[in-house]
C-alpha cells in the first residue's frame, strides 16, 4: 500500500546507541552502550519515550518495559563497516557501505599537508593531530591568533577539521579554505567530512567554538533515497546537518539548526507547514557535546530534554503522519577514549494511524528504515527491508 502516510518525520538522536554489536571487540568497543550505561548510573526521567517503547526494546536498568506502548519498537543493525555520521545517515538512505572511509589516527601525511598550505596560502598548520577540538583549540588557540596559522586535526571519526578564530580567518575565508580541502582530499585520502571549526575569545581561559561549524560531506551514490523521493516531486526537508551529510543532494529545503533546541524547534516548525514527503533531522548535541567529551551527566540531561520537547512533535502530527526515531551509530559516554561505539541504534515508530504496540524486532541494517520511507513514497531502495506492512 504505497503513501499510506503522507509525511513521514524521521529523527535522529545522533549516538543515542543501545548496546554492542556482536563485532564491536573488534573496533574497540567491547561492552559499548550508550543508553544502558547511562542508565544504569543514574535514575534518567524518560517517560514519553518509554510510553513510545524505549524500554521494550530490549532490557533497561530503571526503564522498565510498558505493557502497552502507544508505538512500535525495535533497533536497528549498523551493516556497514563504519561507525561515524556519514556511515550511519548514508545506510539509513539504502547505501551501505562495505569500505569505510579513511581515518588519519596519527595526524595527516605530510604530503597532504604540504599541498593544503600551498594551495589555501596559508602561513602554515598548527595541530595536525587527533585530538579534542574543544581541547586543541584550548591548547592551540593563542598560537594561531599569533600566526594566523589555521589549527588542523582529526579524531577516531573520519575528518578533517579546520579550527580557526573568526577575527583572525573570517568565516568565509575559513568556508574557501575548507572547500580546497576537500578538492584535496580525494582518492584514497577521501575523509567522510571535511569540517569548518570558527570559534571566538581571547585567550585560552575563554576560547569556545561558534554555531558557524560547516560540513563539507563527500556526495552519496545518487541513488539514496533524498534524491528519488525529491525526483518524484516530493518534499525532502532536512534539519540540522542532515542537508551537509547528503551533499544537500536531493533537499528541497534546508532548515538551520545548531543545536538539539534549535533542531526541535525546526521539526515543529516543519510538521506546522503543508509540506508533503520527509522531514528529516538530525539532534546533533547527544554526540559532540556529551558522547565525544565523555559527559554522562551533560547526555543524560540532553536526553531528558529531548523526552520533555517530545509531546510537541508528537502534537504537531498530522492524523496521516508518521515519526520514525533511532540514531546513527553510538556513543557511549561511559566508555574509555571519546570515539564513536559501534552499536545497535534503537528504533520508536509512531503515527496516529498506525498500528501501535509492534515489536519490530533487531532489523538487519539501518537501510530498514529508509526502505520503509520509500515504500511508502512508491520508489525502492537497493537495500533495506521495509517494515511498512507492520505497522499499517
Amino acid at each position: 500500500m504505497n503513501n499510506k502516510f503522507s509525511r513521514i518525520c524521521l529523527i535522529i538522536l545522533d549516538s543515542v546507541g543501545i548496546g554492542e554489536m556482536p563485532d564491536s571487540e573488534s573496533w574497540g568497543d567491547k561492552g559499548a552502550d550508550t543508553l544502558g550505561n547511562i542508565l544504569k548510573s543514574r535514575k534518567v526521567n524518560l517517560p514519553n519515550l518509554q510510553n513510545l517503547g524505549l524500554g521494550n526494546i530490549r532490557p533497561l536498568e530503571n526503564l522498565p518495559p510498558v505493557e502497552n506502548p502507544i508505538g512500535s519498537f525495535g533497533k536497528c543493525t549498523l551493516k556497514s563497516n563504519g561507525k561515524d555520521t556519514t556511515t550511519g545517515h548514508w545506510e539509513i538512505a539504502g547505501i551501505v557501505m562495505e569500505r569505510a572511509f579513511p581515518t588519519f589516527p596519527q595526524g595527516f601525511p605530510q604530503r597532504i599537508i604540504d599541498k593544503f598550505i600551498a594551495e589555501t596560502n596559508v602561513a602554515g598548520v598548527l595541530g595536525n593531530v587527533a585530538a579534542s577540538g574543544t581541547e586543541i583549540i584550548r591548547q592551540l588557540g593563542e598560537e594561531h591568533i599569533k600566526t594566523g596559522k589555521p589549527i588542523v586535526y582529526t579524531s577516531a571519526d573520519s575528518v578533517f577539521q579546520i579550527a580557526a578564530h573568526e577575527e583572525v580567518i573570517p568565516i568565509e575565508k575559513l568556508y574557501e579554505i575548507c572547500k580546497i580541502a576537500r578538492k584535496i582530499l580525494d582518492g584514497k585520502d577521501k575523509v567522510g567530512r571535511v569540517i569548518a571549526r570558527p570559534f571566538l575569545g581571547s585567550n585560552a581561559a575563554d576560547f569556545s567554538r561558534t554555531t558557524n561549524r560547516h560540513d563539507y560531506a563527500v556526495a552519496p551514490p545518487s541513488d539514496n533515497l533524498l534524491p528519488l523521493l525529491q525526483e518524484k516531486g516530493f518534499d525532502v526537508v532536512c534539519v540540522g546537518k542532515v542537508a551537509s551529510v547528503y551533499d544537500s543532494m536531493g533537499v528541497t529545503e534546508d532548515l538551520t539548526a545548531k543545536n538539539n533546541e534549535q533542531s526541535i524547534d525546526q521539526t515543529i516548525n516543519a510538521l506546522n507547514k503543508n509540506s508533503h514527503g520527509l522531514i528529516f533531522s538530525n539532534l546533533v548535541d547527544f554526540d559532540t557535546l556529551y558522547g565525544h567529551r565523555r559527559d554522562v551527566e551533560g547526555y543524560a540531561k540532553a536526553l531528558e530534554y529531548f523526552d520533555e520537547r517530545l509531546p510537541e512533535i508528537l502534537d504537531a502530527l498530522r492524523e496521516d503522519d508518521l515519526l520514525i526515531i533511532t540514531a546513527d551509530h553510538g556513543n557511549d559516554p561511559a566508555h574509555q577514549g571519546s570515539d564513536h561505539t559501534r552499536e545497535y541504534t534503537p528504533l520508536l515508530v509512531y503515527g496516529k494511524s498506525a498500528k501501535q504496540s509492534v515489536n519490530l524486532g533487531t532489523r538487519q541494517s539501518l537501510a530498514d528504515i529508509g526502505q520503509t520511507i520509500a515504500e511508502n513514497f512508491g520508489v525502492k531502495l537497493k537495500d533495506g527491508v521495509s517494515f511498512l506492512n507492520d505497522i499499517i
